[in-house]
């Protein structure tokens, strides 16, 4: 069995929600309550969230390893950057990683364990999720992709090692994806239609 841990991005300033969007409850849990306890339902270790601004009140909730980007204002990139280094200092021999973001409600454990088994059935290096026309995270990269994810700068994320390297990466089809939480409105639809 391959040893596949998981990333969640929890660094953002969520300056459009007006408060820490990390933190919003749903369904009984905060959002990164929420995604850390899919990780780990699924079989990801480690699990590392990687935070940024209001860092102390995102660890707090978090029950999983910590790391704390204090470059997150450069973007997403640099969040990438450090979970990915934490993930591997705390598990050297990680075969892949599980790129997670906290503003996707609809995730659970059973998307993360459909992009294991897609990675293990097809062999591809990535395993992107699809959604509205587009492919991105809920996302596996394999080990052999690190070293891009690790090269990523500014505003660019994991979108933009997927689209490069379309030939290694398998499809898994989440319409659930295209839902995040960037407003209160937002936040205030998915709790009223759910």
């Amino acid at each position: 069995m391959q040893n596949v841990g998981a990333v969640i991005l929890a660094a953002g300033g969520s300056s459009r929600f007006g408060s820490p969007k990390q933190l919003a409850q749903f369904r009984g849990k905060s959002l990164v309550q929420r995604v850390v306890a899919a990780a780990q339902q699924a079989g990801c270790s480690p699990v590392v969230v990687v935070t940024g601004s209001n860092a102390a009140k995102v660890s707090s909730e978090a029950t999983a390893p910590v790391v704390q980007n204090k470059h997150w204002r450069e973007g997403i990139g640099s969040s990438i950057r450090v979970g990915v280094e934490y993930l591997s200092e705390l598990e050297p021999d990680v075969s892949a990683i599980v790129l997670l973001v906290c503003d996707q409600p609809l995730l659970d454990a059973g998307v993360i364990m459909n992009l294991r088994a897609l990675h293990q059935e097809t062999g591809k290096e990535i395993v992107a999720s699809n959604y509205a026309d587009t492919l991105g995270v809920p996302a596996l990269f394999a080990r052999c992709v690190f070293r891009e994810l690790l090269e990523l700068r500014g505003d660019s994320g994991a979108k933009k090692v997927i689209l490069a390297n379309r030939d290694r990466v398998a499809e898994f089809p989440f319409p659930g994806g295209n839902i995040d939480i960037d407003t209160q409105a937002d936040y205030e639809n998915l709790t009223r239609e759910t």
